[in-house]
């Protein structure tokens, strides 16, 4: 795992470090500045939230520095690829250390490597010195630094070698290409016949070039030059990367822009991504990897915004190297991709982010209203939307494209684009509208693939995904069109959601094996393969919740449930394959899904577990991102995984802001939800941020055993009202709740695993503080870890919890791996009576454990085992008078009366 800087908290980046200021900086020269500016930014990012991230290198895993215009990617090696889009510069880019008389491939001196928002470094260690290598992309500049930092007791020189590839991303080509070397710059340039597109790469101190030749006797493809012999102990060098479409005269301007200036843009990258966490929703957990984690996943999903000099702004997929080809990775623009990301930006309040994604979209959109699937970075210099099968691949685009509209919409009251988009809208609805089979549903076959695109798993007719897809989205088109005053409309389609809403649980619910079918298959009849695809459905909410607790079960059962995440199918199922892209592995897009719609359901336990495993993804691996694909028979990535990839970072933000606190602001009704599940261990936290149409909301959550305080500071205009919805267990009694003081009214919302106190109240500008009064609350909490790489699942599985009607009784059913023993928390301990099962370990405090022994069966296989929690004392049954209005509601209730969409 990545460790943490260990330096103090700070909520300002320092201008200077121990008191010195970079214009007084000893030898005002520009690299050495650059290289004390590094220094600053490096200790001052350690200390904002503990950003930074280092460890061993890892000579396999992915290395990406990436601002909107231009990437470098590679592994920790070294070894990188560099990219000003939509061109490919170079690849194979590496170093030679010359000192005391040899040259040492650098590859196999690298030992620690270090993750900021605006750079990524390598730490190189020989026998008398020490190299530092960074690399670093500025956020609007096309090209990119790389940086030394060096120390050694005698003269060394960096020698720069790598190999021209300067041509376009796939599918374009540019042709024929040339390199030149030229003196005044100190740098190859490359250009074409055309003279339209041009490349520098070099160094203000390059000398000694070797270029690339042919001829009938030799060859060599490689390009290089030294960086200089250093003359004192510690110094600097430094290689700027740049491109234009427009031609050399702009390419050679950009070069000089990054040699002169390299610690402003620096800085200024610094600033960008500081800005941007303390503009967004900041969270203060009690879990520092999962504060950290999710501070990494909103620069990792920022960084998919990608500036298209052909195209415009848009979200690109993910990144990866692309060796000897012109594809990198998923690094061109997806439909879907990018709407499921939205849905996390919208979490966060980057609202900015969301309209620019859906705005590029509709740009593209088909005639009759079908939204792309894919976007290559060269489509507008070749055929793309004709010629290639591509484009409009996939169905699934269309309904999340009306959804994120509406999710857009509704969290930043942007009604002005609801309007500018009725008719894209419009036009999206027609098309999957045109999808419907003789009974109402949404098909696949003929008209796109739904998540699955091959495998066994295909053929179907129409996927539960897509049906769920297509429900919401009338759900959705209804909400926006009553927004923009279309009443008649919004009937109509309120009409049309409520029948498909019927549908989707009479063609796919599987009554005798109480699960989801995965698919309806030609002939209309249910796909028997239980599948987390069916957790999207739960997402949005639109499934009965006495279907979906089984359903649950199922898939929080070690055949679905992996430590890393969760697996498309069941691993005993005859279709499924560790590696199989569709039919077997471990998505965090999926792991994703499954913890926000267990957390709709109220099953805190698997959706905790399921939160956590991609949130430890993004400290492993490539430092601060989520892969996109891992293996579903042991941890690790598939071999084709894209390493940052940006809807999976997306999937750490999503479970945790909509999931386990419940957030969402409807800013037209000026109305923010605040509906968690908190861990038991977890005693505070915090949420800065909030935004609901004017109002700004900071929230401090605080709890003991029998109180709960939130206190909700305003700043801003307009009014506001705050749905305050904790989830309590099915024994806890509220006692009273007061508003300052001052006894309000609230109810409890009953579910089939725990209850939810709801109390809404207006706030007022400054400080409101609640205070709830409780007696018998309790809760349980699992914490996870990833296993080793290249390891099999171990963790325990939490598969069901069963009240008995008198609640003085929880049966839970779990599993662990034969042999093994875990402990799970235990919150107001003291509650507990007899348990069997398990060993009930209890403290002072209040706090406690479960310790769950599995016995040894000669192998290191996963059994069930049932867990009975018997509750002693007596229960309040009576409540105070003086109270106020209190109701209870039976189960079961539609999960999104407590969390709106």
């Amino acid at each position: 795992m990545a460790r943490v800087g260990s330096c103090s908290p700070s909520h300002k980046m320092p201008r200077f470090c121990h008191g010195r200021s970079l214009r007084n900086f000893p030898g005002s020269k520009l690299l050495s500045a650059a290289t004390f500016l590094l220094l600053c930014l490096s200790v001052s990012a350690a200390q904002e939230h503990s950003l930074e991230l280092s460890r061993a290198d890892r000579r396999w895993e992915f290395l990406s520095a990436v601002g909107t215009r231009a990437g470098i990617f590679g592994d920790e090696s070294g070894r990188v690829e560099a990219w000003v889009y939509p061109l490919k510069i170079l690849r194979n880019f590496h170093l030679q250390f010359e000192v005391e008389g040899r040259s040492l491939p650098a590859e196999t001196l690298a030992r620690t490597v270090t993750a900021r928002p605006e750079s990524y470094s390598i730490l190189y260690a020989g026998d008398t010195f020490t190299v530092r290598e960074t690399f670093f992309v500025p956020v609007q500049e096309a090209g990119a630094v790389i940086g030394f930092e060096i120390n050694s007791e005698a003269p060394l020189n960096v020698r720069v070698a790598f190999e021209r590839d300067f041509q376009f991303e796939w599918p374009a080509a540019l042709g024929g290409t040339y390199p030149n070397w030229d003196p005044q710059l100190h740098a190859f340039v490359f250009g074409e016949e055309q003279k339209k597109y041009a490349a520098v790469i070099g160094s203000p101190t390059a000398t000694n070039e070797h270029l690339e030749y042919q001829n009938n006797y030799s060859a060599s493809n490689e390009d290089s030059f030294d960086l200089g012999v250093t003359s004192r102990k510690a110094e600097t060098r430094m290689v700027a990367i740049a491109g234009s479409v427009h031609g050399l005269a702009e390419a050679q301007a950009t070069y000089q822009q990054l040699s002169s200036n390299y610690a402003r843009l620096l800085q200024e990258a610094a600033d960008y991504y500081r800005s941007y966490l303390a503009r967004t929703v900041s969270l203060e957990l009690p879990d520092a990897q999962l504060q950290q984690a999710y501070d990494w996943s909103r620069i990792s999903v920022l960084q998919g915004l990608v500036n298209n000099p052909y195209l415009g702004t848009g979200l690109i997929a993910g990144y990866r190297t692309s060796g000897t080809s012109q594809r990198p990775g998923f690094a061109w623009f997806f439909g879907r991709d990018a709407l499921w990301t939205s849905l996390a930006l919208d979490a966060e309040g980057d609202f900015n982010s969301t309209r620019t994604a859906l705005d590029f979209l509709s740009k593209f959109q088909r005639d009759d209203g079908k939204i792309p699937h894919e976007i290559s970075q060269t489509a507008s210099l070749v055929d793309w939307f004709k010629n290639y099968p591509y484009p409009y691949a996939s169905a699934d685009a269309t309904p999340l494209y009306i959804i994120a509209m509406h999710d857009y919409v509704t969290e930043s009251g942007d009604l002005a684009f609801a309007r500018e988009k009725w008719d894209s809208l419009w036009k999206a609805y027609q098309f999957l509208h045109s999808t419907y089979d003789a009974q109402g549903l949404p098909q696949n076959f003929g008209f796109g693939h739904g998540w699955v695109e091959g495998g066994p798993l295909l053929p179907v007719k129409s996927e539960f995904y897509q049906s769920g897809l297509g429900a919401t989205a009338l759900r959705s088109l209804a909400s926006l069109a009553h927004l923009v005053d279309k009443q008649d409309v919004g009937q109509q389609l309120t009409q049309e959601f409520s029948r498909q809403e019927q549908l989707l649980t009479e063609s796919f619910w599987i009554a005798d094996k109480k699960r989801y079918a995965f698919a309806l298959d030609s002939a209309g009849k249910p796909v028997d393969e239980a599948s987390v695809l069916a957790t999207v459905p739960m997402w949005f909410g639109l499934l009965r919740e006495e279907h979906v607790q089984s359903m649950i079960s199922q898939l929080a059962a070690p055949e679905h449930e992996a430590d890393w995440g969760m697996r498309i199918i069941s691993s005993e199922a005859k279709k499924y394959s560790g590696g199989g892209y569709h039919y077997g592995s471990v998505w965090p897009l999926f792991t994703g899904w499954a913890s926000v719609g267990e957390y709709r359901y109220h099953r805190a336990l698997p959706a905790y577990a399921n939160l956590r495993a991609n949130a430890l993804l993004a400290l492993d691996g490539s430092l601060g991102h989520v892969t996109e694909v891992l293996s579903g028979d042991q941890y690790q990535p598939l071999s084709t995984s894209s390493p940052h990839q940006i809807w999976s970072a997306a999937m750490v933000i999503s479970p945790l802001l909509r999931g386990m606190l419940g957030l969402s602001s409807d800013a037209n009704a000026h109305l923010l939800t605040f509906a968690p599940h908190i861990p038991a261990d977890w005693t505070n936290l915090g949420i800065k941020n909030l935004h609901v149409g004017g109002c700004a909301i900071d929230l401090h959550y605080r709890r003991n055993l029998d109180t709960i305080t939130l206190e909700a500071d305003r700043s801003g205009t307009g009014d506001c009202t705050l749905e305050f919805s904790p989830a309590l267990s099915a024994i806890a009694e509220v006692m009273s709740v007061e508003m300052n003081g001052h006894l309000i009214s609230n109810r409890v919302v009953k579910s089939a695993v725990d209850q939810h106190l709801v109390v809404r109240f207006p706030v007022a500008r400054g400080s409101n503080k609640l205070y709830i009064a409780l007696h018998n609350d309790f809760a349980l909490s699992l914490s996870t870890d990833l296993p080793p790489l290249g390891a099999k699942s171990r963790g325990l599985r939490v598969l069901s919890e069963s009240w008995s009607a008198a609640k003085d009784r929880l049966e839970l059913e779990v599993a662990g791996v034969s042999g093994s023993t875990y402990e799970v928390d235990t919150w107001n301990a003291s509650r507990l009576g007899q348990v069997e099962g398990a060993e009930s370990i209890k403290d002072a405090s209040g706090r406690g454990k479960l310790r769950i022994q599995f016995p040894s069966g000669g192998t290191e296989a996963y059994v069930r085992k049932k867990i009975v929690l018997h509750f002693a004392g007596k229960q309040v049954t009576e409540l105070p008078a003086s109270t106020g209005p209190r109701t209870a509601e039976a189960a079961p209730v539609r999960p999104h009366a407590l969390m709106p969409n």
